[in-house]
């Protein structure tokens, strides 16, 4: 009964049910509010001999990172989390004007002077890298960073 209006278009409890049961694959779940659970392999298996077993000393280069491109460097930080890798990484990203803000664990650059500095924030346009999102860099306008969410190393 396809147009019908009102109390009606529910007398159908099989077209209704078909309808729920098409609809229910796409519809939101309790756990698409969380916030994202991250792999982190730590080597549960031993790998065959032939597969490298240590890091590569050029992993651990000031000057290897100083190439790769800010893609990579969060890509590093972000996948690398705990190791000498992700501390290089975000050396490198500071080197590049990037900040780390600790309450949103995301990295941010100015994208122009800000409009107003004060003691304890800076509020202007910055850019930011989208790490849960879309894996990009972002603007946001009128943002205001507070120095006390600023990483300190």
């Amino acid at each position: 009964s396809v147009g019908l209006k009102g109390p009606d278009r529910m007398k159908d409890t099989e077209q209704v049910k078909d309808v729920l049961d098409t609809m229910s694959p796409s519809m939101p779940q309790a756990r698409d509010a969380e916030r994202p659970r991250y792999h982190a392999t730590r080597n549960p298996t031993q790998t065959p001999a032939y597969y490298p077993q240590q890091v590569l000393p050029l992993l651990s280069s000031p000057e290897f990172f100083e190439r790769l491109d800010v893609e990579t460097l969060f890509w590093v930080f972000y996948y690398m989390p705990g190791t000498y890798q992700q501390w290089m990484a975000a050396q490198e990203l500071k080197k590049q004007a990037w900040r780390f803000h600790i309450k949103f664990l995301t990295w941010f650059q100015r994208h122009a002077k800000p409009d107003e500095v004060t003691d304890e924030y800076e509020q202007g346009q910055y850019l930011y890298f989208d790490w849960e999102g879309s894996w990009c860099v972002r603007r946001k306008s009128d943002f205001r960073f507070e120095y006390k969410n600023l990483s300190d190393d």
